[in-house]
């Protein structure tokens, strides 16, 4: 029974070598691949040629260069864009806060004067009823 375990064991293992293998021998081959492209770039070419590398290896400093300022200068753009939108919503928040602070001011001061206002109506219609000042 022990042994039919060990050699469930190593059924299961098996495949993983092979893949492992597998993995080993592609390994060999991207090494070898990049081997060979590194070789071929030692190759000492003409003078013409080596010019022309120069002039790309200078294109593409330029261009990495050009790209790193335009990022910098997006960043910039998109921080200073960040703040005065961040800016102008918290004055708009704070005028519209303002302007129901003065609404509700005016309707407490509307509430104020209708309630005197009805004070002295039932006071009136209090005195017009009252049987002491009918004579």
């Amino acid at each position: 029974m022990e042994s039919e375990g060990k050699e469930a064991l190593r059924k299961r293992m098996k495949p993983n070598m092979e893949e492992n293998e597998e993995d080993q021998t592609s390994n060999g081959i991207v090494m070898e691949i990049t081997e060979k492209e590194q070789s071929e770039t030692n190759i000492v070419g003409s003078e013409e040629m080596e010019l022309n590398v120069s002039h790309i290896l200078e294109n593409i400093e330029r261009f990495t260069q050009l790209v790193s300022e335009l990022l910098e200068s997006g960043k910039t753009m998109f921080k200073e864009l960040s703040n005065e939108f961040e800016e102008r919503l918290i004055m708009i928040h704070k005028e519209q806060m303002e302007k129901w602070q003065e609404e509700i001011k005016e309707l407490r001061l509307i509430d104020a004067s209708n309630e005197k206002a009805s004070a002295l109506l039932n006071n009136a219609r209090f005195l017009l009823h009252n049987p002491l000042f009918d004579s």
